[in-house]
């Protein structure tokens, strides 16, 4: 499936932002997706995943409460809602889809990556 990420930009401590992620080529609905995430020199970090129905999502530590993975399989989309953001939560932010079952957590999992979009928090 190949994935095409949107939505990020500058803000301010405190701001929001949500990003998209449209799906095609495939059966969005087949699959699981996620959210990671890579700051400069940095390894790429799992942010958030939502299973293939929406029916379940998982968070890292750091993102549980400020943000909401969501998704519409009608419009081959995955959403990342993030709130409350913090100068830390600076990176480029990547949406992944896979068919496999595992951690949601682990990068070598994912079959199909985005392009990532910037997200930048100024204090």
């Amino acid at each position: 499936v190949q994935l095409q990420a949107s939505g990020g930009g500058t803000v301010q401590t405190g701001d929001s932002l949500r990003l998209s992620c449209v799906a095609s080529g495939r059966t969005f609905s087949n699959y699981a997706m996620a959210w990671f995430r890579q700051a400069p020199g940095k390894e790429r970090l799992f942010v958030a995943g939502i299973s293939w129905s929406g029916g379940s999502t998982y968070y890292a530590d750091a993102v549980k409460g400020r943000f909401t993975i969501s998704r519409d399989n009608t419009k081959n989309t995955v959403y990342l809602q993030m709130n409350s953001l913090k100068p830390e939560d600076t990176a480029v932010y990547y949406c992944a889809a896979r068919l496999s079952s595992g951690s949601y957590g682990d990068p070598t999992l994912y079959n199909d990556w985005g392009q990532g979009t910037q997200v930048t928090v100024s204090s």
